[in-house]
């Protein structure tokens, strides 16, 4: 049997009107401490976003989007959390942040392999 190891997750959520309360998932974020990894994958609906807010800001979502991966991938695209281990970059980035660009609530399960999880937790969650 393989072995399975807990892992942590988090979507990413678009709320284009904070008033109306109305939200759509746009990534997930995967954290596997046993692994020491952390990903993110990102997919915008850019219809979905204008169906909301005809007036959205379509490229700093996705922006904020792509800066989610930058963190995850460590090193000069991490800006402030560059040196910090993959457990304190999943910290930091599920710390909301923004009011369009926010983290949702943490859940867990077990996977062998992390990075497939991720694709795997867009495709179902997110696309």
């Amino acid at each position: 049997m393989t072995k399975r190891d807990v892992f942590e997750y988090a979507l990413v959520r678009v709320v284009p009107r904070m008033e109306r309360g109305e939200c759509f998932n746009a990534g997930v974020i995967v954290y596997c401490r046993a692994h020491g990894y952390v990903a993110a994958r990102t997919h915008l609906d850019e219809a979905k976003l204008l169906a909301l807010d005809p007036e959205a800001d379509v490229a700093g979502v996705r922006a904020a989007l792509h800066g989610v991966a930058g963190v995850c991938a460590g090193g000069a695209y991490a800006g402030q959390a560059a040196a910090d281990d993959a457990g304190r970059r999943f910290r930091w980035l599920i710390a909301p942040r923004s009011t369009v660009v926010q983290p949702g609530p943490v859940h867990t399960g077990l996977t062998a392999d992390p990075a497939a999880e991720v694709d795997r937790l867009l495709d179902l969650l997110v696309r």
